[in-house]
């Protein structure tokens, strides 16, 4: 793949973020490996402007989010953040960030995280908003601002929508780390793998998406967030309208008489 520089708004390094296309797969890469690739403004808007691209990008079916250098994200610039102190500055940096994490999950689009080494803070936050996230089995997760004064709370609002209240808990007042394995069983990721094996493992997984088809995967998506946020009657309800309407769809029925044929569906969509 041939990586491009991408879009950003604000000047800073111009390849602070990084995409590269191959096979209905975007791969953006978080290029600030000095700076453990910290959350700076510019990275922030950066990203959000790549998935308002990658949204109404009809080629692309998955993204994967990675990282160049020893860290997948050390979270917010702290470096940043403490040259210009401002309570509106700070308030807009935190809504900006806010903003990234629900363009994440608002994409049709499924999106992997893929880690290898650090994910602290917002970096976990980052994880955590994906739909999906494979890891090397030496990465590590951590809410670490309870030890700088600076409550993880922003982070936690992800973590705690994948993990357990206890567990979430434990993270966000002291500030360890868990590993990758700790990370599997917490339900914050999906798998840990050997290192020489998360390339060919996020491939992997991407791959069984993509055979998938689009519209279904994007309909699923939206009503399974969707779902999250309603009371138990009101979900079920809810997830009844939706796959009434899925069964409407060409896909549904494709794929239903295929399977009644037992034969391959030939998805309308490609």
């Amino acid at each position: 793949m041939n990586a491009k520089s991408a879009t950003q708004s604000k000047p800073e390094a111009p390849d602070l973020l990084l995409r590269a296309d191959s096979g209905g797969v975007a791969t953006l890469i978080m290029n600030r490996p000095k700076q453990r690739n910290s959350l700076s403004r510019e990275l922030i808007n950066a990203m959000t402007d790549q998935f308002a691209a990658i949204a109404t990008d009809d080629t692309v079916r998955v993204v994967v989010i990675a990282a160049s250098g020893p860290a997948f994200s050390a979270g917010h610039d702290m470096k940043q953040m403490r040259a210009d102190p401002d309570l509106h500055g700070y308030e807009s940096l935190f809504a900006a960030s806010s903003r990234l994490m629900l363009a994440i999950m608002q994409l049709p689009k499924p999106v992997i995280a893929k880690i290898d080494g650090m994910a602290s803070a917002a970096g976990a936050q980052l994880v955590a908003s994906c739909d999906l996230a494979i890891a090397s089995q030496e990465s590590l997760f951590a809410t670490p601002g309870v030890d700088i004064g600076l409550f993880c709370s922003t982070p936690m609002v992800a973590l705690s929508r994948n993990m357990a209240r206890k567990q979430t808990m434990e993270m966000l007042l002291t500030g360890a780390p868990i590993d990758a394995a700790s990370a599997v069983s917490m339900g914050l990721i999906n798998k840990a793998v050997p290192a020489g094996s998360l390339d060919d493992a996020v491939s992997e997984l991407a791959a069984t998406i993509l055979v998938k088809p689009a519209r279904v995967v994007a309909l699923g998506k939206q009503a399974y967030y969707r779902q999250l946020e309603m009371g138990i009657s009101d979900a079920y309800a809810f997830a009844g309208r939706v796959m009434a309407s899925n069964m409407m769809m060409a896909d549904a029925t494709e794929g239903i008489d295929a399977f009644l044929e037992k034969r391959a569906p030939n998805w309308p969509d490609g």
